[in-house]
């Protein structure tokens, strides 16, 4: 096998590798792009948020905030 013949499947598998990695991301952002439409779509239709809850949430992390106030480092 010479130099060149090396060099040229060296080349050619650099580009197959590059090519495969390419393919993947692609799908990758696809997949993601669509998994994100997805629960978008899901969560408009789930989207009665009940004040009360919301005010119980709020009311913890408050009295969280206020305790540990000191105990940040």
């Amino acid at each position: 096998m010479t130099i060149y013949e090396m060099l040229q499947q060296s080349i050619v598998l650099t580009v197959l590798g590059m090519l495969t990695v390419f393919t993947f991301l692609a799908v990758m952002v696809f997949c993601i792009d669509l998994t994100g439409k997805i629960i978008n779509r899901v969560s408009m239709n789930n989207d009665k948020k009940n004040p009360e809850i919301i005010a119980a949430i709020t009311a913890a992390v408050n009295e969280y905030q206020h305790n540990n106030k000191g105990a940040k480092s």
